[in-house]
């Protein structure tokens, strides 16, 4: 009896406690959360490494650039990038590079969807051709747009040494970014969503809108953010072909390298610190844009 009475009085532990935990060696309990803060060695020296590599050729040379630009002191720096001749280079750069991204983001985005969702006679020949501005030396392509727009055009369009020109340039050099940035994202869309929103009664424009476009928004992001990174940049197709005229066909490459081989590296320097800011606030603004359109599907 007194056994009996002497169970029932020993109070039970609470439900949970002292189960599926054992007691450390030390007499703490341990967790059965790992921290997700700690690298593992492996881990480390990747990124060890991979910070070391993008510090040589990414932080350092741009660091370096500003350093240059501000040789001369603020007075300097406003001096040569209010110009008048580099003002030119730059308004002439940086509203064709915006031209053709918004037309490779159309026409981009159009190809892409030809390549993904139809099916045709020389569909992979057109697929590995798109790729061709990627391989194709710049050079050589402005050899071969002059051939085509220049003063010989054999369909009668001398656009050779004019703005067009720049523009026909920039567009044959950035065409196969977003192609290639929206081709892999829509390949990997289903199909099965948009026959269901079909079956429910949406419109084929309300599914591009709310389903479709959504899932291809960071996509076409990112190809324009290439696009147009590429355009203001772009050199060796526009040598031959726009004629390289101040205050009418230079862009800022071109006015860069004059001042180059004039000996001011500052001035160089502080063009090219100021086309880095328009590319940074490019970017962030369609970054911007995506995340925006991305909410709102």
């Amino acid at each position: 009896m007194s056994s009996t009475l002497d169970a029932t009085a020993r109070p039970t532990p609470p439900a949970g406690r002292g189960r599926g935990r054992r007691p450390a060696r030390g007499g703490r309990p341990t967790s059965r959360v790992a921290s997700g803060n700690t690298l593992s060695a492996g881990s480390a020296l990747g990124l060890g490494i991979a910070l070391t590599w993008f510090s040589l050729l990414v932080l350092i040379p741009l660091t370096a650039i500003v350093v240059t630009a501000s040789e001369r002191g603020w007075s300097g720096y406003w001096r040569t990038i209010t110009n008048e001749q580099t003002l030119a280079a730059v308004q002439l750069t940086v509203g064709q590079a915006l031209l053709v991204t918004a037309v490779n983001i159309v026409m981009g985005t159009m190809i892409a969807w030809v390549l993904v969702r139809d099916r045709f006679w020389g569909k992979a020949i057109l697929d590995v051709i798109i790729d061709i501005p990627f391989a194709l030396p710049t050079i050589v392509t402005g050899l071969v747009l002059l051939g085509l727009f220049g003063p010989s055009s054999p369909i009668g369009l001398d656009w050779a040494y004019a703005p067009q020109a720049v523009f026909l340039a920039l567009a044959f050099v950035t065409l196969p970014f977003i192609v290639r940035t929206v081709q892999p994202v829509l390949g990997e869309l289903e199909k099965d969503v948009e026959e269901a929103a079909a079956s429910l009664g949406a419109s084929r424009g309300t599914i591009i809108r709310r389903i479709i476009l959504p899932s291809l928004t960071p996509a076409i992001a990112a190809g324009a953010a290439l696009s147009f990174a590429r355009a203001i940049a772009e050199y060796g197709s526009l040598v031959l072909l726009s004629g390289n005229k101040p205050f009418s066909t230079e862009v800022v490459s071109v006015r860069v390298l004059t001042f180059i081989e004039n000996g001011s590296t500052s001035s160089a320097a502080a063009i090219a610190s100021l086309m880095l800011f328009v590319a940074l606030v490019v970017i962030v603004l369609l970054d911007l844009i995506q995340r925006r359109v991305s909410r709102r599907g």
